[in-house]
């Protein structure tokens, strides 16, 4: 059964979607039901607490488990890739598509970071053109600035302590 919760953001309004106990999917922008406003299942709730901490700085990793419902193989390897980044650091698209065997693929995995079902958990943002430059975003540049933001402060914060 799939269950659906929008998680306010410091980036707007995040849907996520959980199908059978896995997130399934997160969409930027999204409206509806606020989470906490109605009894969210288990996973859902898992879902929320940790997308919350990670907005408050609170986390660096998520554990709450996935499920890619769609995809080609490419795809699915790019985001098993994007997925182990570790926070507040950064890779190029060609460093993924070598990781992946596609050494000359850096706009293919472009393509399967704009296609990325499961943003902010599966950290696209993270992935930047050659030196360092941005690059596009499925949410926008703004949010993909916000987010290395985000990281870059909290990172910063912990080696201060």
């Amino acid at each position: 059964m799939q269950t659906h919760a929008v998680v306010p953001t410091a980036i707007g309004g995040l849907g996520v979607t959980v199908d059978d106990g896995d997130v399934v999917g997160v969409s930027f922008g999204a409206a509806g039901p606020l989470a906490g406003s109605t009894q969210l299942d288990p996973a859902l709730a898992l879902a929320v607490a940790e997308l919350t901490a990670y907005f408050s700085g609170q986390r660096t990793d998520f554990t709450v488990p996935l499920r890619f419902v769609r995809g080609s193989a490419f795809e699915r390897a790019v985001w098993a890739q994007i997925a182990a980044i570790p926070y507040g650091q950064m890779r190029t698209y060609g460093e993924i598509a070598r990781a992946v065997g596609e050494p000359g693929g850096a706009q293919a995995v472009g393509a399967a970071c704009g296609s990325n079902p499961i943003p902010v958990i599966v950290p696209c943002h993270r992935v930047v053109a050659a030196a360092g430059k941005l690059g596009g975003f499925g949410g926008g540049l703004p949010r993909k600035r916000t987010l290395l933001q985000l990281e870059a402060r909290v990172a910063i914060e912990s080696w201060a302590d």
